[in-house]
């Protein structure tokens, strides 16, 4: 795509409000924000890395989501999706990722407020402000945001926004294999036998896990949802096996068994099932340190000198956010969980691991930078167990307070299923 048609350099006597608000990813977050933007009338323009809407969520689109339908939808676009007559999925049914997108992503990209305003193949690549880097204070809130937006033909140019919301996700980082967040030792040496989370293993990768052996690594639900995946495809395929490696000696946050989401639930009871009936072997306490080939696979050293020898490892080990684009703003981020420094003791791992969180908004979302916010998946840092319904209500939360509507901004409610697991002591939920 060309990049001509962006917004050009801002000039000496444009006033800031008369820019638009740039809306960095166009996933379930990116397009609720623009939903949210479109209902009260602020100009935006949504930068999309990909040619199509939520590339991520169709990278894992064969999986099940444990949330229902009644928990996907964000108010705002169901608004405007009622306007043109859009046919809302059942309550109770939960979608797979390709559904979301399909059903209600899709439609809600194209609606006629929302559709001219995206740009795909549009790469943001560093966020500063017009004229500043981050050292200069003189002005700064009043200086234009500018993005360096890049197009898959290599072509760049400078767009500027009065605000940048940054929804832009975790997927593309995923974290490293190694517990000390550094990838084991000659990782690269056995780098064909290592996958990304959720690999579809009974459809388009079904050939490359069928009668092989796999290691999946990772405590979360996505490992889950690929041992359960591997389960099935055994049945299918002869000599087809599943191993679960974790650092510690349970797995508490997916095993939980009064989690209130009825589906998230259920995927951990299948898989405790699946172990113990011997489908899944599972390996703990074992922290990788290093990988080498081995019989045409892979050999894992643990820490502790143990050794696990297998076909393929599929790394399941969680997320965290890309900040190489924002070095150039003045953030305030938690030094542990790297989400915003307000919002990170609500979420900390360390101090509770459960799926309820306190009602958050613009103000918990806000940094030095006046005007940029980091919303989503990528506004929990390192932290797990997001839901859909926290980005929605954070969204509304910060585009109210940008349109200058402090009241609603301020009323931020937020009512989550719990995942039924608080096992740091700190009696969080």
């Amino acid at each position: 795509m060309t990049l001509i048609d962006l917004t050009p350099r801002v000039q000496a006597d444009v006033r800031l409000d008369a820019l638009p608000i740039a809306v960095v990813g166009s996933g379930p977050i990116g397009l609720a924000t623009a939903a949210h933007l479109a209902q009260r009338g602020i100009p935006f323009r949504v930068f999309e890395q990909a040619d199509t809407v939520a590339a991520a969520v169709r990278a894992w689109g064969h999986t099940r989501l444990f949330s229902p339908w009644q928990h996907l939808v964000d108010d705002a676009a169901r608004a405007l999706l009622a306007d043109v007559g859009w046919q809302e999925p059942p309550d109770h049914v939960a979608p797979t990722g390709d559904a979301l997108v399909d059903d209600y992503l899709t439609p809600l990209a194209e609606h006629p407020a929302i559709a001219p305003h995206i740009r795909f193949g549009a790469n943001v690549t560093a966020v500063s402000r017009e004229g500043m880097d981050r050292t200069r204070t003189a002005g700064r809130g009043r200086a234009p945001f500018v993005l360096r937006v890049t197009a898959s033909d290599g072509t760049a140019i400078d767009a500027v926004a009065r605000a940048v919301i940054d929804a832009s996700g975790t997927w593309t980082t995923p974290a490293a294999l190694g517990s000390n967040g550094l990838d084991p030792i000659g990782l690269d040496e056995v780098a064909e036998h290592v996958a990304p989370a959720l690999p579809d293993v009974l459809g388009r990768d079904r050939a490359r896990f069928a009668g092989r052996h796999t290691t999946v690594v990772g405590a979360g639900h996505s490992a889950a949802n690929t041992l359960i995946a591997l389960s099935a495809l055994a049945e299918l395929e002869p000599d087809t096996r599943a191993t679960w490696l974790i650092r510690n000696r349970a797995a508490k946050r997916v095993t939980a068994t009064d989690d209130e989401l009825e589906g998230r639930g259920a995927l951990g009871s299948r898989l405790e099932q699946l172990v113990a009936d011997g489908r899944v072997e599972v390996v703990d306490s074992f922290e990788i340190a290093s990988a080498a080939p081995h019989g045409g696979g892979i050999r894992l050293s643990g820490t502790r000198g143990q050794a696990h020898e297998t076909d393929l490892v599929v790394t399941s080990t969680g997320f965290h956010p890309d900040l190489t684009m924002l070095r150039e703003l003045r953030l305030d981020l938690d030094d542990v969980v790297e989400a915003p420094r307000r919002l990170a003791p609500m979420i900390d791992p360390n101090e509770h691991s459960c799926g309820t969180v306190e009602p958050h908004g613009y103000r918990e979302l806000s940094h030095p930078e006046t005007g940029f916010y980091i919303v989503g998946m990528k506004s929990y840092g390192r932290a797990p167990t997001f839901l859909l319904r926290t980005g929605y209500e954070q969204v509304r939360s910060v585009v109210a307070w940008l349109a200058g509507d402090a009241e609603s901004a301020g009323r931020v409610e937020l009512a989550l299923p719990a995942t039924g697991v608080c096992d740091a002591g700190g009696g969080c939920c």
